[in-house]
């Protein structure tokens, strides 16, 4: 059932484009903007609804772009203000919308405010828009809380005049406070400065965080409420963020990480967030009953509020799918990554295939990660070229989010200049311009699917039925007569009735039997 086109989000699926890495139109190792508007025929044809970037701030980049320094600024590497509002016109013209990334927990230490803050000093008003304290301890020589980072290492920073400041990230990325009136002014500027050159929607990072507990108490392992996740609040940002979307009829996706259901539903109410990432799904193991349990709970927990699912397999912070699902154990734990780990890309890719048929299956919105259309796996970096925080503030025992973040393979020449991440040996096998014209490549299989999905009946938004099946074994229904089976047993498992096969993500047996790891749609 296509949602209302008012109602775009309910039922797209949105590309995320981390500039960085997408594509490079000036052949300098670096993704630009001019190379993301090259590729906008591209992007059309896969047949997408929106693109979601990165942040393309002004940054210095110390993780990733997720240090902003001015949110009003591109960034001189990707382009120009001009060349962002030129991009989100043609991407218009071509029936694509534009989803921006705004980062409200934390800026950059290079921001205007946080210089100013460290220039003012001790109880300067510059200061009261960060998290300043003092040390404990007889010399103020201990940070001011025992909070545990984002990140691995340490919460608190200590500056020349023996105050520290607050990051739950890296130390390039103070945090704001949010109780100040002047912290949320000025995001509602600036979300009326992206709605005001025509973009769509904003995705929220870290959307949990921003507000902290009064006076800032120590970490309790268990204590409810937690000092800084998912504080009371955050609703009431939330809610006068909305009343500035509508005001453009602009949607939110929140990054929302709550085990608990019912908190996690409250962000979606209908004067709050459109959306929140689905990252129960993203992180859940290639397993028959885990993934059941998890699309179950997911569609319960948005019911009560109205909200649709999203659905999503990969994105710039965790291991590409294909590599995910090539591993003994197939789920995503920051905690669990390490160097080396072994892993089947044969396996791995068969498995991302069936993957993307049953996301692009289920109610509600999915998001493609860029390059996962090309089955890209993840790439291990040379510990000389790693960039990311998470992997020297773990001490080297994290390889970090690199892998994920290497540029794409658009041809099969290997690039001229060496792009800001070393592609490896073999990358030029996955190139876009050889699996166009492959009907056996994962491009193909996204390019068919999606324009299934777009063009035919029991897509997107709407209601699914489980339907009887063996052990190991999801099959479910949708409106108009689709259905979904996908095959993780060992044995070969026979199709319900249908009519027409509309698309499978491997060949059936000659029996005509969907095989193992093997996904279908049908039309009863």
């Amino acid at each position: 059932m296509a949602a209302p086109h008012s109602e775009w989000w309910r039922s797209a699926a949105i590309y995320q484009v981390y500039v960085r890495s997408f594509a490079d139109a000036d052949g300098d190792g670096t993704g630009d903007l001019a190379g993301v508007r090259s590729k906008l025929p591209y992007l059309a044809e896969l047949g997408v609804d929106a693109l979601w970037f990165t942040p393309w701030y002004l940054s210095p980049l110390a993780d990733g772009g997720y240090d902003v320094a001015d949110y009003r600024t591109i960034d001189p590497a990707f382009g120009t203000l001009g060349e962002a509002e030129k991009l989100i016109a043609e991407a218009g013209e071509l029936g694509i919308r534009t989803i921006v990334d705004i980062v409200p927990n934390h800026v950059s230490d290079q921001h205007v405010w946080f210089k100013a803050a460290l220039e003012a000093g001790p109880g300067s008003p510059e200061r009261e828009l960060f998290h300043f304290r003092p040390g404990r301890g007889e010399r103020g020589e201990l940070p001011p809380n025992d909070w545990p980072s984002q990140f691995a290492g340490e919460t608190w920073t200590r500056v020349a005049d023996g105050e520290w400041y607050l990051h739950l990230f890296a130390p390039e990325q103070p945090d704001l406070n949010w109780a100040h009136p002047q912290v949320r002014s000025e995001h509602e500027d600036v979300l009326r400065f992206w709605f005001e050159r025509g973009v769509a929607g904003v995705r929220i990072d870290s959307a949990a965080l921003l507000a902290k507990a009064e006076g800032l108490p120590d970490f309790v392992e268990g204590r409810d409420p937690h000092p800084y996740i998912d504080q009371d609040e955050l609703h009431d940002i939330y809610r006068s963020w909305r009343r500035v979307a509508d005001e453009y009829g602009g949607v939110f996706v929140g990054e929302v990480w709550l085990p608990d259901s019912e908190r996690f539903a409250r962000y979606l109410r209908p004067d709050e967030l459109h959306t929140a990432f689905n990252l129960n799904f993203l992180t859940c193991p290639w397993d028959a009953a885990l993934l059941r349990r998890t699309v179950e709970e997911t569609l319960a927990e948005h019911a009560p509020v109205g909200a649709p699912a999203t659905w999503v397999l990969a994105n710039h912070d965790v291991t590409r799918t294909v590599t995910r699902y090539g591993r003994e154990e197939s789920g995503f734990d920051f905690a669990a990554k390490t160097f080396g780990t072994p892993t089947d890309l044969v396996l791995g890719t068969r498995r991302a295939r069936a993957a993307a048929l049953l996301s692009l299956a289920l109610p509600g919105s999915v998001y493609l990660y860029q390059g996962e259309e090309l089955g890209l796996p993840e790439s291990e970096i040379p510990l000389d070229r790693i960039e990311d925080p998470m992997h020297f503030r773990s001490g080297g025992s994290d390889p970090g989010r690199d892998g994920c973040r290497v540029p794409l393979p658009w041809t099969a020449r290997r690039p001229v200049v060496e792009p800001w991440l070393p592609q490896p040996e073999g990358w030029e096998s996955y190139a876009a311009e050889l699996q166009v014209g492959d009907p056996a490549s994962m491009l193909s299989l996204y390019r068919t699917a999606l324009r299934l999905r777009h063009d035919g009946e029991g897509f997107g938004d709407g209601p699914m039925e489980w339907l009887p099946a063996g052990d190991g074994v999801l099959a479910f229904s949708r409106p108009g007569g689709l259905i979904c089976v996908v095959n993780l047993a060992a044995e070969p498992a026979e199709l319900p009735g249908h009519r027409d096969v509309l698309l499978t993500s491997g060949p059936l047996d000659d029996a005509g039997r969907l095989p193992q790891d093997t996904a279908v749609w049908l039309r009863a």
